[in-house]
């Protein structure tokens, strides 16, 4: 049995096939809240507390699928330069929406974090959770924070995001295309951006642009916004 699990191939397998079912219940159920990565993440942990299989040979499947999230990031470049002249029209809005929507994410993660009382080491992992896993995974290790509390904050940030984005703009009946694209790409990365490209390819195109600047922007704006609160809450 240890054999089994502790090839690569046993992670990658019991990965897709979760993925699978979770997409098969999405398209059953029909409700935005049955997210296949949210189901499966919830089957995945049910298999492996209940087989005693240890998250050590798990995840050496796992390396491999996260491996393959930076070509999967770069490969968010065709409907971006497809829709890239949606861009030039809308820049200084679009760019001063994503330094808007960094700035503010930031800073509610600090004044909430402070509020209750988390640990320095958990703000500095919370700080990346808007921007994808790889760039966020290399801000929270700049700025001394745990990877892996990062990386379960940035797929819950998507999660969450994913989610409640459509109900949102249909609550307040937002029609823009762009906005909505962009709104998707700052706050929940490359899971919105796969949710934005369901609803058409300007929205998903917006939605990749977004989050690439995103990253871009936090890479620089995190240990600068981390210095100034440290010494207004220190």
């Amino acid at each position: 049995m240890n054999e089994i699990t502790s090839s690569p191939v046993f992670g990658v397998l019991l990965s897709l096939v979760a993925y699978e079912i979770g997409v098969y219940i999405n398209k059953k159920i029909k409700l935005s809240i049955f997210n296949p990565l949210l189901i499966a993440i919830a089957i995945l942990i049910i298999l492996l507390a209940k087989l005693h299989i240890k998250y050590e040979d798990f995840n050496i499947g796992g390396q491999l699928i996260s491996f393959f999230l930076y070509p999967a990031t770069v490969a968010l470049a065709l409907p971006v330069y497809k829709r890239f002249s949606l861009f030039k029209k809308n820049a200084l809005p679009i760019i001063i929406s994503i330094l808007c929507g960094d700035i503010f994410g930031i800073i509610f993660v600090i004044m909430f974090s402070k509020f209750f009382k988390v640990s320095d080491i958990l703000i500095k992992s919370l700080m990346p959770k808007s921007i994808t896993t790889p760039i966020g995974m290399a801000v929270s290790k700049q700025l001394g924070g745990i990877q892996s509390v990062t990386v379960v904050a940035i797929i819950l940030t998507g999660i969450i995001g994913s989610i409640l984005g459509p109900i949102l703009y249909r609550i307040f009946r937002i029609n823009d295309k762009v906005a909505f694209g962009i709104a998707m790409g700052a706050s929940s990365h490359a899971i919105g951006t796969a949710r934005a490209m369901e609803s058409g390819e300007t929205e998903g195109a917006m939605s990749g642009l977004t989050m690439a600047i995103s990253g871009i922007i936090t890479v620089f704006l995190a240990p600068i916004m981390w210095n100034i609160f440290f010494v207004f809450f220190n």
